[in-house]
């Protein structure tokens, strides 16, 4: 089984050669993108198996010496993530098949769009799976150089101006990345992850510090915590709805899932528990109170995204094993409905004519359909039971009450306050956008900065929604409410995997026959 571990980034990077050789093919690029992913989720679905019997699984790359070359590694929590990933992925990509011919020309060209796609999930995938801290880095370099393309395409100026923000906020990102590689190596000789496990307990307080620190600057901005987090909300909503789908559901949970690694794994002795509780905190309200002064739809979801990142790092930072296992449901809940509500933004526009709240009235009496495909997510982001929001938050408050310091009791009165203002928000866009009766959509100002909205509006109101479109929200949608009804089975998975983050399992599995130094 151990064999299966290249496979989830190989199989995309083979895909996305194949398709740019079939640029003027595209429904057979669409089949080798589907199928790859396809590919990809049963991978993933084997490795959770595995890696829930056995443990964790690794992989020496090349014919190097054990301890020398790269490693992939999937434990328990790597092997979920992944399987989420994939299927989240695999659901926006058929979304994406169901656009019409002029909506692809403007907003998905085939040629670039599914050749850029699979990179990024090649990127997702080996950011999971890397057992060493350069490897992550370049996981994190092939989702910013796809991401970038994938931002920037139509060409409108509001894309550009954001894909410019984005690339100058993540190459400087990287370079702090690289510092901090710099430095780790330095002090411990390797960026193994099992090696430095061992190695940094051992260096002085003051150099553990500096590292913690400067992994920490990294992740939080790769992440979007607070008061790093300003670039997401300008840059998100201008991509298309497949796209910003992706973005939300997967790019910053991959900045969690580093942290969480990195805090566990290698700092497990020398933890930042208050300081990581205070920016969860500041995370989850200044995120709120964003989304609440919003009145475009994608801008409001984006800094709920902000405003959910600090569920996860409450989780974190608790450094408990219900903390973890709790942060652990909820990233695995938050990127399946996060990337639904954008892809039901998505299907506002072409309704509606716009994502603006002040544009649209009576999409419910409009599209049923609609307004029940908005309301389930929207109401599992908010955290309403017995939707898998309810859980996962459900689990992060009883952890932060088990703690009971007078800290994380302030996270978790933090936390129920952000659930009812995310209620609050999500109530705005219903009660504007969807009650009332039918009208036309607002005319789009031409002089209007969001280029965007001009394309969308290009949609007739009340237009047909195309059945992949809406087979695939559903389908992220269903996935969301099956973490809800499997809520005991995946809490005894996220609990394995919590309660193993920080042991010696890892190490061992990485090391073994490895010559100690």
């Amino acid at each position: 089984m151990n064999n299966l571990l290249p496979l989830p980034i190989l199989i995309p990077l083979l895909g996305a050669a194949l398709t740019l050789l079939l640029g003027r093919r595209p429904r057979v690029q669409r089949l080798v993108s589907l199928g790859s992913l396809g590919a990809v989720c049963a991978i993933a679905g084997m490795l959770v198996a595995q890696t829930y019997r056995e443990g964790v699984q690794t992989l020496w790359v090349g014919a190097w010496p054990r301890g020398m070359g790269i490693a992939l590694v999937a434990d328990r929590l790597s092997a979920l993530m992944l399987m989420i990933a994939g299927l989240v992925t695999l659901a926006v990509l058929v979304y994406s098949t169901g656009q019409d011919g002029e909506e692809v020309r403007r907003e998905t060209p085939v040629s670039i769009f599914h050749p850029t796609f699979l990179v990024l999930c090649a990127g997702v995938s080996d950011a999971f799976l890397a057992g060493d801290l350069f490897n992550l880095f370049v996981g994190f370099e092939m989702l910013l150089f796809a991401s970038y393309v994938l931002l920037t395409m139509g060409g409108t100026g509001a894309r550009i101006r954001a894909g410019s923000i984005y690339v100058v906020v993540n190459l400087l990102s990287s370079s702090v990345f690289l510092i901090a590689l710099a430095n780790v190596y330095a002090a411990t000789g390797t960026v193994n992850m099992a090696q430095l496990a061992q190695r940094i307990p051992a260096l002085p307080d003051h150099v553990q510090a500096s590292l913690q620190f400067l992994l920490l600057l990294v992740f939080g901005i790769k992440a979007a915590v607070f008061p790093l987090s300003a670039w997401l909300p300008d840059s998100y909503p201008t991509a298309p709805a497949p796209v910003t789908a992706v973005f939300a559901g997967l790019l910053t949970k991959v900045g969690v899932y580093a942290i969480m690694r990195t805090q566990t794994l290698l700092f497990a002795e020398r933890p930042l528990h208050e300081g990581l509780l205070v920016l969860a905190a500041l995370t989850m309200l200044v995120g709120i109170l964003g989304a609440i002064a919003q009145s475009e739809i994608k801008r409001l979801l984006s800094f709920t995204l902000v405003s959910h990142i600090g569920y996860m790092l409450m989780g974190i930072g608790l450094a408990t094993t219900a903390g973890l296992a709790g942060a652990i449901v909820y990233t695995a809940h938050h990127i399946t409905i996060q990337a639904a509500l954008f892809l039901v933004a998505g299907l506002i526009g072409r309704v509606g004519g716009s994502t603006d709240i002040e544009r649209l009235q009576g999409l419910a009496t409009r599209s049923p359909l609609l307004g029940v495909l908005f309301l389930v997510p929207a109401f599992n982001l908010a955290g309403i039971p017995p939707l898998s929001g309810f859980v996962g938050k459900i689990g992060l408050l009883r952890a932060g009450a088990e703690v009971g310091t007078p800290l994380a009791w302030v996270l978790v009165a933090t936390a129920t306050l952000t659930s009812l203002l995310t209620l609050y928000a999500v109530a705005k866009v219903w009660n504007r956008a969807f009650w009332g009766k039918p009208q036309d959509a607002g005319a789009v100002d031409p002089d209007d900065e969001d280029e965007d909205d001009a394309d969308e509006s290009d949609e007739s109101p009340g237009v047909a929604l195309p059945p992949r479109m809406v087979g695939a929200t559903i389908g992220l949608i269903g996935l969301g409410v099956a973490l809800a009804a499997f809520a005991g089975p995946l809490y005894d998975y996220a609990e394995r995997a919590a309660a193993a983050l920080p042991g010696p399992s890892y190490v061992s599995a990485v090391l073994e026959g490895v010559p100690t130094p």
